[in-house]
């Protein structure tokens, strides 16, 4: 029983481990790098709730030590990241680049993401609605989409793929800028989302949850990894519809 117990705890702090050498990988440029260990802290992040649910181990304490660790991986991480994209122009050829140049303290407006994501968790930990399902954007949901942006880059030049043109939007200062407030935002937002916690894996009660798997999966068969973007942008889509048409009475992260 004294093992078992620290088994989530654990996992969460592979979650911490993979955040922090994240930041060390961005503060060297290494984009990539960086995004991969997000993906496996957000793997780790699933697991850790999921063992202590299963184990029947769960603590305050290890509630906290999730929440401070996602803050480290799923919030400062993305806020460094689009950061460290606008400070060195990643990839980008564009007249509005010149305009960062001209005004610096425009590459601090990604900070804006940690911030709101402390505030998010914060609510969270303290939120008795959150318990089911999640009110505003999740912080893992946040931190996926924006280090989907250095994956899809790279894929895209990696094999010389046709849809060049629409990478340079994604990436150019002003979609990053806007980007970064707009999840700032949603992050806090009074918006109902579905969790992907199955408390049972029948179709009945579960059918917003298979419909999101599939549909995902399909996007990222399809578009490789701006099928991560996608599956985000489904995510908020389809919690939306589920709001508008079944009006869910329970809320939550």
């Amino acid at each position: 029983m004294a093992i078992k117990k620290h088994i989530p705890n654990t996992i969460t702090c592979g979650n911490l481990l993979c955040g922090c050498i994240a930041i060390l990988q961005t503060f060297e440029g290494n984009l990539v790098m960086a995004s991969y260990l997000v993906g496996l802290a957000a793997i780790l992040d699933f697991f850790d709730g999921f063992f202590a649910r299963l184990l029947k181990v769960s603590s305050p304490i290890g509630k906290d030590l999730d929440s401070l660790a996602d803050m480290i991986t799923f919030g400062l991480v993305p806020g460094l990241m689009i950061h460290r994209m606008l400070s060195m122009g990643y990839l980008v050829n564009h007249q509005a680049y010149e305009v960062i140049i001209n005004h610096q303290w425009m590459v601090y407006i990604p900070l804006l993401i940690p911030i709101f994501s402390a505030i998010r968790l914060a609510k969270f930990n303290n939120d008795t609605r959150q318990t089911d399902a999640f009110i505003g954007v999740p912080t893992p949901a946040n931190a996926i989409l924006i280090c989907a942006i250095p994956l899809i880059v790279n894929w895209n030049t990696q094999f010389e793929l046709k849809n060049s043109e629409y990478i340079h939007f994604l990436i150019q200062p002003y979609s990053l800028l806007f980007l970064s407030v707009v999840m700032s935002f949603l992050l806090v937002a009074e918006l109902p989302l579905f969790s992907l916690k199955f408390k049972q894996f029948s179709w009945k009660g579960n059918e917003i949850r298979y419909v999101f798997l599939i549909l995902s999966l399909i996007s990222l068969i399809l578009f490789q990894y701006l099928g991560l973007a996608i599956a985000i942008v489904l995510y908020v889509g389809l919690s939306i519809l589920n709001n508008v048409f079944f009006k869910p009475t329970s809320q939550s992260n």
